[in-house]
């Protein structure tokens, strides 16, 4: 079980960096703002519903976050306030689970059921994600011969990544490994 949360601890840190999309130190409303225009420009040819749905996702991702971890209601979330998240699946499990379904939605332009390997990288990279652990992460995700994964796939994996009780997962690929 250590290995479980310190491995949540990781991906919650990477998490958080992430989500701060202006790099100030603390999250606000407007780093969800910029994390979804970020998105959304690579998924330009994405379906409006697909879009919408991922930038709905993220607003709500705010609106969760900022509700239960905003300890002293200052309209911004500091590291302090947002390192037990991923250790508390019931307030998050459901809102991540709408951002997993949506990003991995925008993944998959034509609706053909796969996302290419060129989509998924420019996706990550959009988020924040190093484009060299983004590649590691798709190749744990096997791949078809075609250089393509299911969307739920993708989707389960983003679930996982945000399971503190999972440990050796494709979504362990994202984290920096400490030197």
């Amino acid at each position: 079980m250590a290995h479980e949360v310190h491995e949540a601890h990781r991906r919650a840190a990477l998490v958080f960096s992430l989500f701060d999309a202006n790099g100030n130190g603390v999250l606000e409303a407007e780093d969800f703002d910029l994390m979804s225009a970020r998105v959304l420009a690579v998924a330009a040819d994405s379906s409006e519903t697909a879009r919408q749905a991922l930038a709905d996702s993220l607003r709500r991702y705010w609106e969760v976050l900022s509700a239960a971890l905003d300890a002293n209601d200052d309209g911004v979330i500091s590291p302090e306030e947002f390192r037990g998240f991923v250790l508390n699946p019931e307030l998050f499990g459901a809102t991540a689970s709408d951002f997993a379904d949506a990003l991995a939605a925008l993944g998959d332009p034509d609706d053909d059921g796969l996302i290419e390997r060129s989509r998924f990288l420019a996706l990550m990279t959009a988020i924040g994600f190093e484009e060299a652990n983004t590649e590691a992460l798709f190749g744990a995700f096997g791949p078809d011969s075609g250089d393509r994964i299911a969307v739920p796939t993708w989707a389960d994996g983003i679930r996982d990544y945000y399971s503190p009780e999972k440990a050796g997962i494709p979504g362990d690929q994202l984290v920096p490994t400490p030197a």
